[in-house]
Order: structure tokens, then C-alpha cells, then sequence
């Protein structure tokens, strides 16, 4: 990491529980981009708006690079148009009245006119919209087109921040990978920092370098997908970010190698049986013996073996496939393990796999126990076995 970005990186803290809830903090580095992540009412717009300056908290700090924005302990609020904050809404929030061209124009008053609308037009041809449509009203325009002139609008007056509020929902599945490729190559040449709000796991995962969890007003979790996806902090995380293979099982202590320890996976009921399969995992020391866990595996710990058959390995189990999904490149299906009555797997195929899976047949699958998350299990919490 250059020193340049990090100069130019923006910190977030803040802290009120009135009017509402809103606790965490977050750091995000220039040309990174951060996705605020949770479901609806977690608070991912408030901290945005916080960002942006259209909130004020209790408690509260916000710097980008050099420049202090917030500091509630010194008494300091800049107001939005102070903030040099470039924000892209869910439903573009562009003037009917005007033109694509003079809706980009609109941040740049400071300008003469001729150079405003010169350095529009260029923001526009950098979003790949030219043409006659630079002369249309948003009215004229296609949802994708009329997003990337709100686009245009907040790079137009060189932001320190860019901030996007669930901005692709709004447009059809088709506009909208156009729209991924677009920020990924705009995201090239801008070295602000970014963050997005989400409610699509998907687009998270495929556009952010970092995710934060949020629930109820507060930041439960953050770190890249990959690291949330495979080591959420608890299972309340596991379900905000749509991780479905989660079990029950007890910590059973030290394994048979070293770094490793024996979890009983509970397929048989409420309590532990010798018919429970004991499975060596990553022991990260933090389980005591005989605790109740809850255990889970990422999509991609599943590998489906030649043949119906499991070779008796403790990793390898024979199952029944149903509930298949067939979704174009992939296929979602579970597979009931007949180790247990009530255990299963949700896993997600590809490529050549695909034909062996049809619904009623018996399959063996061996589970990677190296990607195996070990979690203290929520008194409240309802699992599968």
C-alpha cells in the first residue's frame, strides 16, 4: 500500500444509541472499494448519511485522508456541500427537466459555462454514454443509462469519497453487469476511497475488497469476503452472509495431530451417540472440551467422488441428492447424508458435475475438515443437525 492512499483513506467511528442504534467503525483505503452489508433497518445507509454529512451522531469521528469532516468531541460538522462527497442513489435522483448533460453539469457551478459542459460531456464519455443521449432527459433514457449519468454527476466534481447507496437495484440483471464492469474499470483510474451499499450478496462479494457486517445499527463483522464467508465470528454473521451448511456438534479436545481437535457433528439427535461421526479439525484453541458448538463449511469444502460409495476415510460420506436447482453455470442441490436422519448439505456445482447430479441419486461426497469454522453455539440458536 502507497503512502499516497493512505493519505487519502477514510476512517469512520461512531457511537449513540438515540435516536437510533448506530455503533462501529470502519476503514476504507483509496481505490478500495468496502460494502456495507446486512438486511434491512441493520443502519448501512445511516453510516452512510453519516459519511455524506446528512446525519449528525451522538458520537462520532470521520476523516478522509488529512481532512477532519466530523469530530463531535471537538464541536466539528462540516455540511454535505463542505465534504467533497460524490453520492450515487438507488433511483438516481436526477432533474427531470434537464438534460443528461446539464444533470452532470449541475455539481460544477463553480465552473464557466463552456467548461462545465466540456468537463461534463468528458464524464460522460468516461461512463460510456455519448451521443444524442447526452441531449435526453432522464425521461428518455433506460434505467442503466440513467444510472450511469448519476454516476457522471458524482465523479464530475472530483470527490474525495464516492458513496453508492444501493445503487443497481434498480436497473434489470443485464444493465446491471454492465454497471459492475463499469465501476470495475472506473475504479482503476479513482483513487478515492468507496463505499457501497448493499442488500445483494452476490454483487458484494463480486465488487467489494472488504465487507462489513451490520445488524441492528451496529458493525458485527468486517475483513475481505473471503475471510467473513469462511470465518464469520458468530451465527448471527453466518446468516447475514448466507452461509447455509451450519451443524450442531460438541468439542470433543485435542485430535489425534498436533493443531488439530475432535468435533462429534450431531446427526442423531439432541445428544451425542457412538453412530455420530468424529471429525479432526483446525483447532484455534479457543473451545473448551464438551462445549455445544455450532459448526460450519463454505460452498466450495465439498467434493463430489467416482462412484455411490464412500471408502470408509472419516472425511467421506455416502448421501442421496434432492432438492436440485438447476441455475445455468450452476446447480444448487442438498444431499442427504444417510450417516444421520437429519443431516445435510446445500452445495453448489459446476462444469461437468452438473450432469451427475439428478435428483434421488446416491452420491459420495468428501468434505475438506481443513475449512471446517468452529463457532460457541447461541443458547437461542436453531440449527440443522
Amino acid at each position: 500500500m502507497t503512502q499516497d492512499s493512505q493519505d487519502h483513506a477514510l476512517e469512520l467511528t461512531v457511537e449513540q444509541t438515540t435516536p437510533m442504534p448506530l455503533s462501529g467503525s470502519l476503514r476504507c483505503e483509496a481505490g478500495e472499494l468496502t460494502a456495507l452489508v446486512g438486511p434491512s433497518g441493520a443502519g448501512k445507509t445511516s453510516m452512510l448519511r453519516v459519511m455524506a454529512g446528512l446525519m449528525r451522531p451522538r458520537q462520532g469521528r470521520v476523516r478522509v485522508g488529512t481532512d477532519v469532516w466530523l469530530d463531535t468531541e471537538r464541536g466539528l460538522f462540516l455540511p454535505p456541500q463542505d465534504r467533497r462527497v460524490g453520492l450515487v442513489f438507488q433511483h438516481y435522483a436526477l432533474m427531470p427537466h434537464l438534460s443528461a448533460l446539464e444533470n452532470v453539469a449541475l455539481p460544477l457551478a463553480h465552473l464557466p459555462r463552456t467548461e462545465r459542459l466540456k468537463t461534463a460531456a468528458t464524464w460522460l464519455d468516461r461512463v460510456q454514454l455519448g451521443g444524442e443521449l447526452i441531449q435526453r432527459r432522464p425521461s428518455g433514457l433506460s434505467g442503466g443509462q440513467q444510472q450511469r449519468v448519476a454516476v457522471a454527476r458524482a465523479l464530475a466534481r472530483e470527490p474525495k469519497l464516492l458513496l453508492l447507496d444501493e445503487p443497481f437495484s434498480a436497473v434489470d440483471q443485464m444493465n446491471r453487469r454492465a454497471l459492475y464492469q463499469l465501476l470495475a474499470e472506473l475504479r482503476q483510474s479513482l483513487n478515492v476511497p468507496i463505499v457501497l451499499v448493499t442488500h445483494d450478496l452476490n454483487e458484494a462479494r463480486l465488487l467489494a475488497d472488504r465487507l462489513v457486517v451490520m445488524d441492528g445499527g451496529t458493525v458485527l463483522q468486517q475483513g475481505t469476503p473471503q475471510f467473513v464467508h469462511r470465518s464469520p465470528r458468530n451465527a448471527r454473521v453466518a446468516d447475514l452472509v448466507g452461509i447455509h451448511n451450519r451443524f450442531r456438534g460438541i468439542w470433543e479436545g485435542p485430535g489425534d495431530k498436533p493443531g488439530r481437535g475432535r468435533l462429534r457433528w450431531l446427526v442423531s439427535g439432541d445428544q451425542p451417540t457412538d453412530s455420530d461421526p468424529v471429525l479432526e479439525v483446525i483447532d484455534k484453541g479457543r473451545i473448551r472440551v464438551g462445549q455445544e458448538v455450532t459448526w460450519m463449511l463454505p460452498g466450495d469444502a465439498f467434493e463430489l467422488l467416482e462412484g455411490a460409495s464412500a471408502h470408509g476415510q472419516a472425511d467421506e460420506f455416502a448421501a442421496t441428492i434432492s432438492d436440485v436447482r438447476h441455475l445455468g453455470e450452476t446447480t444448487l442441490a442438498t444431499l442427504r447424508l444417510r450417516a444421520g436422519p437429519g443431516a445435510a448439505l446445500s452445495i453448489s456445482v459446476s462444469g461437468a458435475d452438473q450432469r451427475r447430479v439428478v435428483s434421488g441419486t446416491p452420491v459420495a461426497v468428501r468434505l475438506d475438515l481443513a475449512m471446517v469454522h468452529v463457532m460457541p453455539k447461541h443458547p437461542h440458536e436453531r440449527l440443522r443437525s
